[in-house]
């Protein structure tokens, strides 16, 4: 692995970063902005805890658990698509305040569902608040920020990702212990999420555009007048020849639509996101974070205890996420990309092993406990991160929105169907062998990483743009001065 750090590589038109207040406006930028990310974890992670309870009340089977779980995930699948689009025609930032809307509304739909038909539209609708902000978000972020703490701070996302679901685990523990017994109890767990929606939307009113956004819209003043407050003012005067420069050439190649999948280059560069989304999908991790509790109970936890020890995997989803964060400073993506996959894939497979090798009780609880502590250290601390980084950069700006919606749609599609087939295949096949077939799938997931994705640390997203299409296409390189 490259352990040349980031922030020692020369910045975006060769002028350092000064010292200054427009430090600290990034800073609350990435903040308020990554609440979209805290209510995506909250809001996949909820239903760990909440399906137990509401199994019983709205009277559900394995097919309908499936159908409440991964009705979310559908509607993360049409956000993702329209979210990406709409965030290239009415910028990132309006597209963040309207799904702080959805947010809210999905979340309070949930909570007030009275059956199972309901329950699936609301989760559905909340799915598309999820969606759009998995790819306006990350992108947001990516546009905002210096070329060399790009990394770190698009990753402070997936931070608040974990967080938020770990915030869903500890608190549905907590409902679950103090009011374990009232009816609806999974209703409070829901409604929770609220709270961060209403937090999003006033946050995000008095937050800027994307420089970069404003520059494919021709608004140079505007996005340097918004530079200028995220950068020192002789570096922002540098990064802005350098967008501007781009956005126009890109505005000349019409890009920013399905009509760009002819053109080589963008076509192998969007079926690599693609990949990339898949293989982030398939090592299963969801299958964790949303039926963490069934998993460990099936092993040998009674309901409660299982409650309280999945709190285990939030609480290293976090850590793993500070240690992820540090490392992209300092490591490549690739390398970090295909460790991680190594990673899962190894404590996948003890898993199934130890599932079939020890009896039902407490030892083979703690040992399954372990391995899913040991899978969402890697899961978290680097295949996560780099995913949403990565989708972050490696699409021209004109295409970004797009780009990163098709990936979008194709990541939430695959959680989707991990996430409807998980407890049916659990049934049909028993827990053991169905991590093994995710395991089949985390070997194909290292073959095409190894092969296939490219390295994108370093660079400014326009010198990336430049690079990746010198590399994926026999036309000229294009200039970035």
């Amino acid at each position: 692995m490259t352990q040349t750090s980031e922030a020692s590589r020369p910045p975006s038109g060769g002028v350092a970063d000064a010292p200054g207040p427009h430090r600290r406006r990034l800073k609350m930028v990435t903040v308020v902005a990554t609440f979209g990310g805290l209510l995506f974890g909250y809001d996949t992670g909820v239903i760990n805890g909440a399906l137990p309870y509401m199994a019983e009340d709205l009277g559900l089977t394995p097919f309908t658990e499936g159908l409440v779980t991964s009705s979310l995930l559908l509607g993360a699948a049409l956000g993702a698509i329209v979210g990406g689009r709409l965030s290239d025609r009415r910028g990132r930032r309006r597209n963040i305040l309207m799904l702080a809307v959805l947010f809210f509304v999905g979340a309070l739909g949930c909570t007030f569902a009275p059956d199972t038909g309901i329950m699936v539209v609301a989760r559905f609708v909340l799915g598309i608040a999820v969606g759009g902000a998995s790819v306006t978000v990350p992108t947001y972020l990516a546009e905002v920020s210096p070329a060399e703490r790009r990394g770190r701070i698009v990753t402070q996302n997936e931070l608040m990702i974990v967080s938020g679901q770990l915030l869903a685990f500890t608190f549905n523990a907590g409902i679950a212990a103090a009011f374990g017994d009232a009816a609806d109890v999974w209703r409070w767990m829901l409604v929770v999420a609220t709270l961060p929606a209403v937090a999003l939307w006033l946050g995000m009113l008095v937050m800027p555009e994307s420089p970069r956004w404003l520059a494919s819209m021709d608004r140079f003043s505007d996005a340097l007048a918004v530079l200028k407050q995220v950068r020192s003012a002789q570096r922002a005067e540098a990064e802005m020849a350098e967008v501007k420069r781009l956005a126009l050439e890109d505005k000349q190649s019409q890009t920013g639509g399905w009509r760009d999948l002819a053109t080589p280059w963008i076509r192998r560069l969007v079926l690599i996101g693609i990949g990339i989304a898949i293989i982030q999908q398939i090592t299963g991790v969801n299958s964790i974070m949303y039926y963490g509790t069934q998993i460990l109970t099936n092993a040998g936890f009674d309901t409660n205890s299982a409650l309280t020890a999945n709190i285990a995997n939030g609480v290293i989803s976090v850590l793993a996420t500070f240690v992820g964060i540090y490392l992209l400073g300092k490591v490549d993506r690739k390398p970090m990309l295909l460790v991680g996959q190594l990673g899962t894939t190894t404590a996948l497979l003890l898993i199934g092993v130890f599932s079939i090798v020890l009896p039902a009780g407490e030892p083979r609880a703690y040992v399954v406990l372990s391995l899913t502590v040991t899978f969402l250290a890697f899961q978290q601390g680097s295949i996560s991160p780099v995913t949403w980084l990565m989708l972050s950069e490696i699409f021209p700006l004109k295409l970004r929105g797009f780009g990163f919606g098709l990936a979008g749609l194709t990541l939430w599609l695959t959680n989707f169907a991990v996430g409807m087939t998980f407890p049916i295949m659990v049934d049909a096949l028993s827990i053991s062998t169905t991590f093994f077939v995710f395991v089949g799938l985390g070997v194909l997931a290292i073959s095409f990483v190894a092969k296939f994705v490219p390295e994108t640390r370093g660079r400014s997203l326009e010198v990336l743009e430049q690079e990746l299409h010198a590399r994926f296409s026999d036309r000229p390189e294009r200039t970035v001065a």
